[in-house]
């Protein structure tokens, strides 16, 4: 999983940076709500982790930017603030966990865990979970495309950028955030590379380039 992580004091957010990495996380380790709202702009990642005491401003006001934007984006906020107020309101502000400092580093990673596992509407019985686009059944646990009874032959990162398109549709996905997601270092050359192979495989009509900012795919 990519994760946005917002949190100013040094000796912490190297903590939590390492913690989340040996997670087999990716991590953006952010320190002020400007960059923030930057990064988080360009989307692409799976859950947030911010720290509302932030030098240029107050985490709350960037948690209700993410919220008018993006309303499944995970949230967990990490903070000092204690008071049942404070929770309430972060909760009802939008948060999807609320964790007080000082913390365990494995019950960060649980409740970040859970926070994804809601977003996606999964729980350990839904990992068999297939995609639908048109005809092609994508099947996640297996990384395979199969239309009817034919298995596509896709690459890792072929179904890697489909699986992408698809949890996304009717939506331009841009090529930063394709670029970001994939399972190997990309650039834009590589992108269009292997989106060119992928429609090759899959057949033209399912993949529809937005000029100058990405691709989507459309449910029918």
């Amino acid at each position: 999983m990519r994760i946005c992580l917002i949190e100013d004091d040094l000796e912490l957010g190297r903590s939590l940076q390492a913690l989340l990495q040996n997670a087999e996380h990716e991590v953006m380790w952010l320190r002020r709500i400007a960059d923030a709202r930057l990064w988080l702009q360009e989307g692409g990642f799976d859950a947030v982790v911010l720290d509302l005491g932030l030098p240029d401003g107050d985490g709350m006001e960037l948690l209700h930017r993410i919220r008018r934007s993006d309303r499944k984006l995970p949230v967990l906020i990490i903070t000092a603030r204690d008071a049942i107020e404070n929770r309430l309101e972060g909760l009802d502000g939008g948060a999807d966990d609320y964790l007080v400092k000082p913390f365990a580093g494995s019950e960060l990673l649980a409740r970040l865990r859970a926070v994804i596992r809601r977003s996606l509407g999964t729980d350990a019985a839904d990992q068999a979970a297939e995609w639908m686009l048109r005809d092609l059944v994508l099947d996640e646990p297996r990384m395979e495309v199969r239309r009817g009874i034919e298995r596509l032959p896709l690459s890792r990162t072929e179904f890697s950028l489909l699986l992408t398109l698809v949890k996304m549709p009717d939506r331009v996905v841009t090529r930063r955030q394709l670029e970001n997601r994939a399972p190997c270092q990309m650039d834009g050359r590589s992108l269009d590379v292997h989106i060119s192979n992928l429609r090759r495989k899959i057949g033209e009509g399912y993949i529809r380039t937005v000029r100058g900012v990405g691709y989507l795919v459309e449910r029918h």
